[in-house]
């Protein structure tokens, strides 16, 4: 018999053995994956409780998994975002935690219409629109295997969206009171770098555009105008180091209040600006 405390302590060891980062962690919401539980009631479940067989091979699988560096929503399906759960695939990005910090920037002034650019699971478009009663907005991605995504969640949130298949502003027609995006950003030589999670199992195509990094920003600030209704605001997530430069494709846009805002960390995350016209 494999007893709770078992297989969580037998889940961590292995996890560590791989080199897993927060072994722990992991094992618990991994364990409460093959059981279906919460965390919450995770903890509340006495050690002694026995596995059944299925879901010791369950839990077998899922932490072999994790130890060839598999991400655990990858493994789970599931990936909690601004207190709302959506799912996720090998074809979008993982919602990542820094990125809630471009969803409270947004909420910070109304918008009834908003644009997402590179929506991957729809989780800033759908958060957006979940968040403001009314809005409406559409979300573009060059993937339709990620647009597959993005409609599932809309589906599964019960949030009425939009989606387009095409390259940035090629699908769209239209003004918009708020522009969003988190392009790809990462530089050609910083992707060697990045975690096996993120360099053997995310979309390329999300992650990088090659080069310096910045491509996305200079075609999204130059064309942004162009679909911003007047005093329209457009928010972009950004690596740590590229805030001057992304600034400076806003000014030289026309924006103006332009704001470079941290995340909880305090590295600089999302430049924002507003377009008034000319």
């Amino acid at each position: 018999m494999t007893t709770l405390l078992v297989a969580r302590r037998t889940a961590v060891a292995q996890l560590r053995a791989a080199e897993v980062p927060d072994a722990a962690q992991d094992a618990a919401v991994l364990l409460g994956f093959v059981l279906g539980v919460s965390r919450a009631d995770l903890a509340l479940m006495p050690a002694q409780t026995v596995l059944t067989g299925a879901q010791v091979d369950a839990l077998a699988a899922a932490v072999s998994a994790r130890a060839t560096r598999r991400p655990v929503s990858h493994i789970t399906g599931q990936r909690l975002f601004w207190g709302r759960s959506f799912a996720v695939t090998p074809d979008v990005l993982d919602p990542r935690p820094e990125t809630e910090s471009l969803i409270a920037a947004a909420l910070t002034l109304p918008f009834s219409s908003v644009l997402d650019l590179g929506t991957g699971s729809g989780c800033i478009l759908l958060t957006l629109l979940a968040e403001r009663a009314g809005a409406v907005g559409l979300g573009v991605d060059l993937s339709g295997a990620a647009l597959d995504v993005a409609r599932r969640n809309a589906a599964s949130l019960g949030v009425q969206a939009s989606f387009s298949l095409g390259s940035w502003f090629a699908p769209v027609e239209g003004q918009f009171d708020l522009i969003v995006s988190n392009p790809p950003y990462i530089a050609a030589g910083e992707m060697a770098g990045l975690s096996p999670e993120v360099r053997l199992h995310e979309p390329h195509l999300a992650l990088t555009p090659g080069g310096d990094g910045l491509d996305a920003y200079r075609i999204i600030c130059a064309e942004a105008p162009a679909y911003l209704a007047n005093g329209g605001r457009l928010l972009v997530e950004i690596g740590p180091t590229q805030g001057a430069a992304v600034a400076g494709f806003f000014k030289a846009a026309g924006f103006a209040r332009i704001e470079i805002l941290p995340d909880l960390d305090g590295r600089d995350r999302v430049v924002s600006g507003q377009f008034f016209g000319t």
